[in-house]
């Protein structure tokens, strides 16, 4: 699976001014609700109820909120860089500035996965994240992580 497969540069978003964890999910929330033209609510709920599992806060600053949806039929991806870094109760107790949302099918399954493994090889690499915190635009942001 390309990135490009789940993500495009409209899906990127540099400008988020989220000061807490719940803010930026509630901010993903919207943005993936009106891309798949649901009710954000569905969204927030199944984020917060993935993340009293356990956090998603991958660690150097990186996370990855997901959650299955029912009634859609796309696997899609945004990608946040916040202004500020905040606190996610990430793994390592680092704040968190880069996330990458993932919402899918309920029954995707191993395509959740594999996305999920796809999007984690590239927030894993240090160089990467280097380049997107220091991006100008959504599209520059997009260019690092497609290629």
């Amino acid at each position: 699976m390309r990135i490009s497969d789940i993500l495009t540069a409209k899906r990127v978003y540099t400008e988020s001014k989220a000061d807490s964890k719940r803010a930026v999910l509630q901010f993903l929330a919207s943005k993936a609700a009106r891309s798949f033209s649901i009710d954000e609510r569905v969204i927030f709920d199944a984020l917060l109820e993935r993340e009293s599992l356990g956090t998603t806060g991958f660690g150097h600053g990186v996370a990855f909120p997901h959650a299955r949806i029912a009634n859609i039929k796309k696997i899609k991806a945004f990608v946040a860089r916040l202004d500020k870094p905040i606190d996610f109760e990430a793994v390592d107790g680092e704040p968190v500035d880069l996330l990458c949302l993932l919402i899918s099918p309920e029954d995707s399954g191993a395509d959740h996965l594999t996305a999920l493994a796809a999007i984690s090889r590239l927030l894993k690499d240090e160089d990467i994240c280097k380049k997107i915190r220091k991006a100008k635009n959504n599209d520059v942001i997009y260019s690092i992580l497609s290629k």
